[in-house]
């Protein structure tokens, strides 16, 4: 930035602290009248605000809705969360990604109950020492649970602002982020910042849209700078993205078909598969998945495959033709993953239901564990393995 943008920025922002009250009043009434009934805005307490806003990161508001809302009748404070076993946590959050999340989200918990009293902390340096809470959650909840004037910059105010302001640049760029922090600051309403923050994603979500934003609909459209231009698309740039990669990924299908239910019960019990905890690569370490192997090539992933379950087992096993495809999307990969029927030794199959298993106590022991599949969806599972379990089936 040269010193005329400088300059031009500071008069840019001289003018916008001169009205900044009536800016506020315009945004603040328009959210008063628009804002959506969302579940967490019903109960605005720092536990409930602070779950809400560890689902929404990366996250769209209608897909956590749900999740929220199961989560929340299962875990209604910060002390049963704290109390719940790990597998039961996961369960819940099965389905919503970035599962990361919610082992950050239980070990908070448990430390928010021992160092602060089971309450969510209102010093910013507090909130910052708890486990997966970075300076955007922390922002977030202190506005709005607490009232402390903290500027929230999640993408959609991000673009609101930069329209505003016509900054240039993108999410990615240090000298953009600071450019709209600087100017998020002086727009701020220090009595209303909560408001203030949710007003302006409410926005970014529903009005100031990255294409065809609806601009006759603003209660900003008088101070937009973009507008003035017929620009509004042309802020912010686009964010680059890493170009999507092509993964091979082989599966084991390890099947037991279930005994005799008994009289009263039906013919038989539901088939059992294995599972293992994560996928292969770091990938899904809290979640059971079948049990799977990256490759350079589906024959490479196979290699693997067979490496990996031997090892597991410590026991030769056989890996027959394909059984089909399933397809899934994780970050930046586009996998494709090739399923197989997996024949294995008896002491496998001698495994209950639900029990880890492996010949005489060896790595299998703690590696691999039956479930029945018709009660896979109300488990701790990957939606791959959601994906592979419905093709299977």
């Amino acid at each position: 930035m040269n010193d005329d943008q400088r300059t031009r920025n500071g008069i840019l922002s001289s003018s916008f602290i001169i009205h900044r009250s009536s800016f506020v009043r315009s945004l603040l009434a328009w959210f008063r009248s628009h804002a959506r009934r969302l579940p967490w805005r019903l109960n605005p307490s720092p536990y409930a605000v602070w779950v809400s806003e560890v689902m929404l990161q990366q996250t769209q508001v209608d897909a956590v809705i749900p999740f929220y809302e199961r989560f929340l009748h299962a875990f209604p404070t910060v002390e049963k969360l704290a109390r719940a076993p790990a597998e039961k946590v996961l369960k819940l959050w099965s389905g919503l990604g970035y599962y990361r999340r919610a082992s950050h989200l239980h070990a908070a918990a448990k430390a928010i109950v021992a160092r602060f009293g089971g309450r969510f902390p209102s010093d910013y340096q507090a909130a910052r020492s708890l486990p997966g809470v970075g300076d955007y959650t922390a922002r977030a909840v202190l506005s709005i649970a607490y009232a402390l004037p903290y500027a929230v910059l999640d993408g959609n105010v991000a673009r609101v602002v930069a329209r505003l302001r016509t900054i240039e640049g993108h999410a990615n760029q240090p000298g953009f982020r600071s450019a709209v922090t600087h100017e998020l600051e002086l727009l701020l309403s220090r009595r209303r910042p909560g408001d203030f923050n949710q007003a302006l994603m409410e926005l970014g979500q529903t009005v100031c849209l990255p294409r065809a934003p609806l601009c006759v609909n603003c209660p900003l459209n008088g101070w937009c700078q973009a507008r003035r231009l017929d620009r509004q698309e042309s802020y912010p740039l686009p964010r680059p993205r890493r170009a999507t990669e092509k993964a091979h990924l082989a599966v084991a299908i390890l099947r037991r078909e279930g005994p005799p239910a008994g009289p009263g019960v039906g013919p038989f019990v539901a088939p059992s598969v294995a599972m293992v905890r994560g996928l292969d690569d770091g990938l899904l370490v809290d979640l059971w998945n079948f049990p799977a192997a990256f490759g350079s090539s589906a024959q490479d992933a196979r290699r693997r495959l067979q490496a990996k379950l031997e090892s597991v087992l410590g026991a030769p096993v056989s890996i027959g033709q394909p059984l089909g495809d399933v397809r899934h999307g994780i970050t930046y990969r586009s996998i494709q993953a090739r399923l197989y029927q997996v024949e294995s030794v008896e002491s496998v199959h001698s495994a209950e239901p639900g029990e880890p298993s492996g010949p005489n106590g060896n790595a299998g022991k703690r590696a691999l564990r039956w479930f029945p599949i018709d009660k896979l969806a109300a488990s701790a599972v990957s939606q791959l393995a959601r994906k592979i379990a419905a093709a299977i089936e």
